[in-house]
Formats: C-alpha cells, structure tokens, sequence
C-alpha cells in the first residue's frame, strides 16, 4: 500500500518501520469499511481489537504523573468511532440548540458540559438503527489516537491539529487537517473530547489490561478521585500537581459558583490535613460535618438530580462532592444513582471529575500530547474548547 495513504509514515520514517512496530504489539492495521454512516450523515471507522502500551510514551519530559505508569492495555472488543468530531449541524438535528461560542454547521460543537454530551448520546441511541452509541472510554480513544504508534506529538503537528500556534484563537470546520494513520481528524487539535472514564491520579497503577473504562462509579463514590498527580481543570492544560488555588468568581457569580467555590477550598484543607496527619504517623480520622454528611443517604431530587430543575455549571471543587471522612472512610463523597450517575448528596446535583482527552485550539504545542489527560471540577462546566466524538458498536 502507498506510504501516502499512511501520514504518520511520512512523520516519522520508512513505513516498514512503523508496520514493525505494530506487529510488535501483535496488530494489524485495523480494517476500514467503507460507507459507515449514520442517517444523521456521521461517519464512523472501524477499529479492530488489539493491544498497546498506554500512557506517558518513553522519552517524553512533560507527562504528568498521572500519566504513569506506561501500561499494555488490550482492547478485546472492536468498535467503530467517529471519523471527525461531531460538528454543530449533527447537534441541532438531535438537540435543536446551539451552545458552540463559535458558530458554524461543520465547526465542531464545543461549550458543551459531560452531561450535554451523554444527552446528545442518548438522542443517538434512541434512532434505534441497531447499533448503541456511547461516549469512547479513555483507553479507546487512546488507542485509536495512537493508531499503531509509539509517538507523543507528531513531528508536523501543523499537518494535523489546530492548536493556538496556527488557530487564529478559534475553531475550524472539521477534517481539514490530515488524518492519523488510522483515518481519524482532529484528534490532537480542534477542540479536546469527553470520554466516559470518571477521573483517577492513581488509575494507572491498579487499571485492568483487557478493556479498562475507569473507576467504576461505587469505587468512586467511596475513595473520590485520589490525590495529586493529574492536571488542574482550566483550558490553559496541564500545571502544576498541587491543588489548584480558589477560582476568581466573578461579581455576578450565582450562589451555586459561590458553594463550589468553597468546596474546593475546603477539598484543599482536607488533603493538608490528610498529609499532616501522615506525617504525624496516623493520628485518627475524623471527618468534617460529622456522620452522613459525605456518605451515601436517602436525598430528593435536586437541580440537576433526575426530575429535577435545571443543571447549573459553575467552577465547583474536585469532584464537588461531600464532607467525607479522611484516612480510610467509610463514608464517600457520592450516592451512586440507579444509573451509575454520582450525585453529591448535599444538593442533589451531578458530581465526579470527568475526565477529557486530545488538543484544543488554544492550547500551546507543548499540550498537543497523545497521553495527555485534563480533568474538571464537575459534569456540569462547560468550556469553549471541549466537544465529542462517539462510538457505536452492535
């Protein structure tokens, strides 16, 4: 086959070389079928099963801790996924609305919360055209971002992504730039991409080889996100590990931005003492608020909660949950609904830090990273650089 039809050969040597190394993972370029679209006119590609090593690639300087330990992940299931980023016109054909900060039909849908997204899936599911839809799991997007290779950031990341060297500071119609060996756009620069995983610093270390999807949300609910390693929520990309300092609210910030703001004040406080009381070598746990404040209990729907108003964004501590205990708690940040979806029990509003991957249009080269993981503060936050790609399978 023409090296032309594999644009990461050309990035990064000889093709034979590239085709080595992926039957040195024991796979195969995936199969592409041609002509998978949906009556909405999105296109998918067609991933086969195989396997890769996941996380911070060798050499790279920048990774984050919680991009470690590098990891061999096996994808036992193919899936298809999505050929571009959804882009608005696919969004308002389900959703009859438009949140995009930048407007256009085939300019990726941004603005747009983890709720909105799994909403818009939702909509997807419910064409009933035989396959599901889902948002990708981390390592699925990993995996297909990878496509068969080794490389962090392409060596011409102009040939592939927008980022803020080349984005005039908005986004583009999507597919313009080259795709990945794999027939993918966008994957490391237009706006970054919801996936389903629910945040850990530590996931890494404790993840399953075959097919991990992240903490599930009962093991969330009583340990919450873990501490230190993964990036600050903000579009600016990864930072420093320590916890990030209180957001600047604005002078009209609603009462819910002003309770998320001191939330995460308080999530702050919570992991010095925690440190402290290492240091201190154990002295006993307490927790703040008292029993059942963090911890699952019965709550009425809330803003937010099933039946119940509408769902506020706001800035919101990590994980905006509950006052749970420290040490070992018994108690968690979370009730876990009959869903699987985290609410804090002391609103009724969404909770957990989701959890987004590849590059936006305005963010330096240096974040245009494949291993790279951004986490929030919450669901409900929306922000002009994040939009979505789905995956369907039968």
């Amino acid at each position: 086959m023409p090296s032309s039809k594999f644009p990461l050969c050309r990035m990064i040597g000889p093709c034979s070389l590239l085709l080595l190394a992926i039957g040195s993972l024991g796979q195969a370029p995936p199969k592409v079928t041609s002509q998978l679209k949906n009556e909405l006119g999105m296109e998918f590609v067609s991933i086969a099963p195989g396997e890769f090593m996941m996380g911070c690639s060798d050499g790279d300087a920048l990774c984050n801790a919680d991009e470690s330990p590098r990891h061999r992940v096996q994808i036992t299931k193919g899936f298809e996924i999505g050929k571009f980023e959804i882009n608005q016109a696919q969004w308002m054909a389900l959703m009859h609305d438009n949140p995009s900060s930048q407007q256009g039909s085939n300019l990726p849908v941004e603005t747009i919360s983890k709720l909105d997204a799994q909403a818009f899936v939702a909509k997807l599911n419910e064409l009933h055209d035989g396959y599901h839809y889902r948002l990708p799991t981390e390592a699925e997007w990993e995996y297909a971002a990878r496509a068969g290779g080794n490389i962090t950031t392409p060596e011409k990341l102009d040939d592939v992504a927008w980022y803020a060297a080349n984005s005039d500071d908005e986004t583009h119609p999507v597919g313009l730039k080259k795709p990945n060996a794999w027939g993918l756009f966008d994957m490391l620069g237009n706006v970054r991409e919801w996936v389903s995983d629910l945040y850990s610093a530590t996931y890494y270390s404790q993840a399953p080889t075959a097919d991990p999807s992240g903490p599930s949300p009962e093991q969330y609910a009583r340990s919450g996100p873990g501490r230190g390693g993964g990036p600050p929520a903000g579009r600016g990309g990864p930072g420093p590990t320590t916890p990030p300092a209180r957001p600047t609210l604005p002078p009209d910030a609603t009462p819910q931005q002003q309770i998320d703001a001191l939330r995460q004040e308080v999530t702050q406080l919570r992991e010095e003492v925690q440190q402290l009381r290492e240091q201190l070598g154990g002295a006993p746990p307490f927790a703040f608020g008292g029993p059942g404040r963090g911890g699952p209990q019965p709550f009425g729907p809330g803003p937010g909660a099933p039946g119940g108003g509408p769902i506020q964004s706001g800035f919101g501590g990590p994980g905006r949950g509950g006052l749970q205990a420290l040490g070992s708690p018994t108690a968690g940040p979370a009730v876990v609904g009959a869903g699987g979806e985290l609410y804090d029990p002391l609103d009724g509003l969404p909770t957990g830090l989701p959890v987004v991957r590849g590059g936006g249009w305005d963010q330096s080269a240096k974040f245009q990273r494949v291993s790279v993981r951004y986490t929030y503060y919450g669901p409900t936050l929306r922000v002009s650089d994040i939009g979505l790609r789905v995956v369907r399978v039968k």
